[in-house]
C-alpha cells in the first residue's frame, strides 16, 4: 500500500512538472519578438555650389551653340566614356566618312559622348581637362536647372561686354531675356575659340589646371572662328547634331524632341565639388599614375585612366599645355566630321 502511494505521489508529481515544463514552452513559443526594422540614413544632402564656381565652370563653354552645350552636358555626366571615346578615336584615325560614322554607332557609349565624336578635338580637349570635365558632369547631376542658369548668366555677360554677337558663322537671338546661339548654317558648326577667363568683362578667376587646346581657345579678349565642321555625315543617327536640344525655360536638355535624362552611375554617393575643385574626378579611374605621379597640368580630382568592364585600362598621359595670362602651345587638334573653312572673327 505504502509503495502505491509512493508511486502514485511520483506520478501526481512528475505530471505536475511536465505541466510546467509544458506551459513554460508554449509560452516561449507563444512569444516571437518581432525584429525592429532597420532605418537606413537618408543620404546627405549634396552641397550646391556657389554661383562664382558655376560661373567659373561653365565659361569654357558657356558661349557653344545651344546643341552643342547639350552634347558636352550629357557626356559629361561620362567622364569616363570621354576618355575611352578619346583614345578610341586616336587609336582609329584611318576610320574616315561613313566607316567612323557607322563605327561609332556601334559602340556601347552614350548618345552625348557618341555626339562629341563629330568634334574630335573638342572631345580631346574634354579628355584633357578631366578634372574640369567631370566636375561640369557632377553638377549638372546635381543641379541641372543651376548649371543651365549659369550659363545664360554668362551669356548676358557676355554680350553686355560686346562680345557676343551674330556673325557669319553663328546665330545669337535673344528671346525674353533668354540667348539663344545656333549655326547660322544648319549643315556646318563653328566652335567660338575665346578665352574663357577674359571674354566676359571683369576677368574671371582661373580654373585650377584648367589646359587651352588648340582650334578651342583665344588668346584674346574676343571671340575667334576657325574651321567649321561638317554635320552632316552624322544625321541619320539618332545622336547626330540635330536630335539634341538645351530647352532653357524647361531647364533640360533635349535629346530626340524628349528630355534627356542621364544614366551615369559615375557620381552616385558623390557629393558636389567643393571650393578647392579637388576630388572631382576619380570615380572611374583613380588606379593609373599612382606612383608615377600627375600629369602636368592635371591634379587630385583628375582622371588619368578608367576602369571598364572590370579591367583597369591604362594610358599613356598625352602631353599637356601650360598656360598663364596666354597659350603656350601644346595639347592637339584632331579633325573631324569634315572641315569647312571659316572667315576668322575678332
Amino acid at each position: 500500500m505504502k509503495r502505491s502511494k509512493r508511486k502514485l505521489t511520483l506520478l501526481v508529481f512528475g505530471s505536475l512538472v511536465l505541466g510546467i515544463m509544458q506551459g513554460g514552452c508554449a509560452g516561449e513559443a507563444a512569444y516571437v519578438e518581432t525584429p525592429t526594422p532597420v532605418t537606413e540614413p537618408l543620404p546627405a544632402p549634396v552641397p550646391q555650389q556657389s554661383t562664382q564656381q558655376l560661373e567659373e565652370l561653365v565659361a569654357p563653354i558657356a558661349l557653344y551653340p545651344d546643341a552643342l552645350v547639350a552634347q558636352i552636358l550629357a557626356a559629361a555626366t561620362y567622364p569616363s566614356q570621354i576618355v575611352e571615346a578619346d583614345r578610341w578615336l586616336q587609336q582609329h584615325s584611318d576610320l574616315k566618312g561613313d566607316a567612323l560614322a557607322n563605327a561609332v554607332n556601334a559602340q556601347s557609349w552614350d548618345p552625348g559622348v557618341k555626339a562629341l565624336t563629330q568634334f574630335a578635338g573638342l572631345l580631346g580637349m574634354m579628355d584633357q581637362n578631366l578634372s574640369w570635365t567631370s566636375s561640369l558632369g557632377e553638377a549638372y547631376v546635381n543641379g541641372q536647372q543651376n548649371v543651365l542658369e549659369a550659363i545664360q548668366v554668362m551669356r548676358r555677360r557676355a554680350q553686355q561686354a560686346g562680345n557676343l554677337q551674330s556673325t557669319p558663322q553663328e546665330s545669337v537671338t535673344t528671346e525674353g531675356g533668354t540667348i539663344f546661339i545656333e549655326p547660322a548654317d544648319p549643315q556646318v558648326v563653328y566652335v567660338p575659340e575665346y578665352d574663357p577667363w577674359v571674354v566676359y568683362g571683369d576677368p574671371l578667376a582661373f580654373y585650377p589646371g584648367w589646359i587651352g587646346v588648340p582650334g578651342f581657345f583665344w588668346d584674346g579678349p574676343g571671340i575667334e572662328f576657325g574651321l567649321g565642321f561638317g554635320i552632316g555625315l552624322y544625321g541619320g543617327f539618332g545622336w547626330g547634331w540635330h536630335s539634341w536640344g538645351t530647352d532653357w525655360h524647361g531647364h533640360h536638355l533635349t535629346h530626340g524632341d524628349h528630355p534627356y535624362h542621364s544614366h551615369s552611375r559615375e557620381f552616385v554617393g558623390r557629393s558636389g565639388f567643393g571650393g578647392d575643385h579637388a576630388g572631382l574626378g576619380h570615380s572611374a579611374g583613380d588606379h593609373f599614375m599612382g606612383s608615377a605621379g600627375r600629369a602636368p597640368g592635371m591634379h587630385s580630382g583628375a582622371f588619368s585612366g578608367f576602369s571598364h568592364g572590370g579591367d583597369t585600362m591604362r594610358f599613356s598621359a598625352r602631353g599637356r599645355a601650360s598656360f598663364g595670362g596666354g597659350f603656350h602651345g601644346g595639347g592637339g587638334f584632331h579633325g573631324g566630321g569634315g572641315f569647312h573653312g571659316g572667315g576668322g572673327h575678332r
